[in-house]
């Protein structure tokens, strides 16, 4: 039994190392923006970015960006793709004496169907930009501590889908909707500790917006002349200063759903919302999926030998 048991814990130990190096990542120090050409080529070709069939391209490291005069870090200029972060981080250069524009984490300009998911962005000016991008998906991305914007959509950014995002202290806005109408989707996110949870400006009208957790935020909607549906049917947003606008509201029959809509403006209401946060589970990669398996057979393993061992009499 114990031979079998160290064979195994060693391994494990091996692959676990492998697996952890995924999870720590080599930080790439990277001059300016990477982008992923119309063709399906990767520029620079160095980049910690590799993809088999030009369609799923994954990272293999963390990246930092260092050349405030090409500041952008990615930028996907081929439709029909994933870009997976693979747990990864992009990091931007962030402020540079007064310079303000330190570029965008992700960028797509006039490109649809890219999926976005599962990395980590921070210190960029935005952390994902659409502009005038349709029907892509954003999901189980960590967008946090920007100096503007964490997700921009702007020009007629439509039928979009956010959904499991962690949206978390950004200097300005969690999430900025710009003229982008027509069934956008946000759900499942978390938009916290951001000056303004999300941003609704000029006929940014017919999304909707529903199972976030609108914590913390300074202000949480700013709207201009828009009306939006904040709820599926069914159940609509957490929103912590609830109880301070809506003391004396209970939940109806202890559905989880406040019994008093949250208005947002006149033409604005959330008219389910949830009494307890929502759960955000960000994707694991799949790193810690292996280590997690190779763990649980271990101890499966263990537990069948020590069962399977007859005692000894003392």
């Amino acid at each position: 039994m114990n031979r079998v048991v160290s064979v195994l814990v060693v391994i494990l130990l091996l692959l676990s190392i492998s697996s952890m190096t995924g999870l720590i990542g080599v930080v790439r120090a990277q001059g300016g923006t990477i982008i992923i050409n119309a063709d399906g080529s990767i520029s620079p070709s160095t980049a910690p970015i590799y993809t088999a069939d030009n369609i799923t391209y994954t990272l293999t490291g963390n990246i930092t960006i260092t050349n405030i005069s090409d500041p952008d870090g990615i930028v996907v200029d081929r439709d029909n793709i994933v870009l997976d972060g693979a747990g990864y981080t992009v990091t931007g250069s962030g402020l540079n004496g007064f310079l303000l524009i330190v570029g965008n984490g992700i960028k797509l300009d006039n490109m649809s169907n890219v999926t976005i998911n599962n990395m980590m962005i921070t210190n960029f000016t935005t952390g994902i930009l659409l502009d005038s991008s349709s029907g892509n998906t954003l999901s189980g991305n960590n967008v946090t501590a920007n100096i503007d914007t964490g997700i921009y959509l702007q020009q007629s950014s439509d039928s979009n889908t956010l959904s499991g995002n962690n949206i978390i202290a950004n200097s300005a806005w969690g999430v900025y909707l710009d003229s982008s109408s027509d069934s956008n989707t946000l759900s499942g996110n978390n938009i916290t500790n951001n000056h303004e949870g999300i941003e609704l400006l000029y006929s940014t009208s017919n999304n909707a917006i529903y199972d976030n957790n609108f914590i913390n935020n300074t202000y949480q909607v700013d709207w201009y002349s828009s009306t939006n549906v904040w709820d599926n049917g069914n159940v609509g947003n957490y929103w912590s200063d609830y109880l301070t606008r809506y003391p004396n509201a209970t939940q109806v029959d202890n559905s989880g759903v406040w019994n008093t809509p949250y208005q947002i403006d006149d033409n604005n209401y959330d008219l389910y919302p949830l009494a307890v946060p929502y759960a955000v589970i960000p994707e694991f990669p799949s790193f810690l999926i292996l280590s997690l398996f190779l763990i649980t057979i271990l101890l499966a393993v263990i537990i069948y030998k020590k069962k399977a061992t007859p005692y000894k009499r003392l």
